[in-house]
């Protein structure tokens, strides 16, 4: 299996941010005001990601981390 770089891990996991937020019809707004973190910041990639971050918004779109992470 190959390895991506870095940077195309971080853009399809934000694209996977992206893609559950949208299909969940969710403002990036709404998301916030549910879980305080500025979602409009990590989609645009102008944010870091911390796990805490991760688990924050996997919890709130009901998805484990594995699953986020899963073939990447």
């Amino acid at each position: 299996m190959e390895e991506l770089p870095i940077e195309a891990i971080v853009t399809q996991l934000v694209q996977r941010l992206q893609h559950l937020r949208q299909t969940r019809n969710l403002t990036l707004q709404e998301v916030y005001d549910a879980t305080g973190v500025h979602i409009a910041r990590l989609e645009s990639q102008r944010a870091n990601m911390t796990v805490r971050t991760l688990i924050i918004l996997c919890r709130y779109y009901q998805v484990t981390l594995a699953d986020l992470f899963q073939e990447l």
